[in-house]
């Protein structure tokens, strides 16, 4: 898992408001959208990583959420990749049934 920096994409910091944020995204959104620029694959990837970044800083569950992982990567508490990360084909090779546990409801 690589983190991006959101804010860095937007060129913002952390402090930044919602109005802020949208502002910066829409004016990225209309330098790189691919409709002003066709052909130029910069600018789309651009487009993509501001659109990908609004979609997470723009809505508030979201940006609390992404908030919390920031500052624990930004501290050295957490390190994006380290150690392997987890593997979920490893749990269904040892729990067997593809994850393991099957559950019936019956009224």
């Amino acid at each position: 898992m690589d983190f991006k920096d959101y804010y860095k994409v937007l060129g913002l910091e952390k402090s930044a408001s919602a109005e802020e944020i949208k502002k910066t995204y829409r004016k990225l959104a209309k330098k790189y959208h691919p409709d002003t620029n066709p052909g130029n694959k910069a600018s789309e990837e651009k487009f993509k990583e501001a659109s990908e970044a609004y979609e997470v800083l723009g809505d508030q569950d979201k940006k609390a959420k992404y908030d919390e992982l920031y500052e624990d990567m930004k501290s050295g508490r957490f390190r994006a990749g380290a150690g392997g990360g987890f593997d979920p084909s490893m749990y269904r090779t040892y729990a067997g049934n593809d994850g393991g546990y099957q559950y019936t409801w019956t009224t």
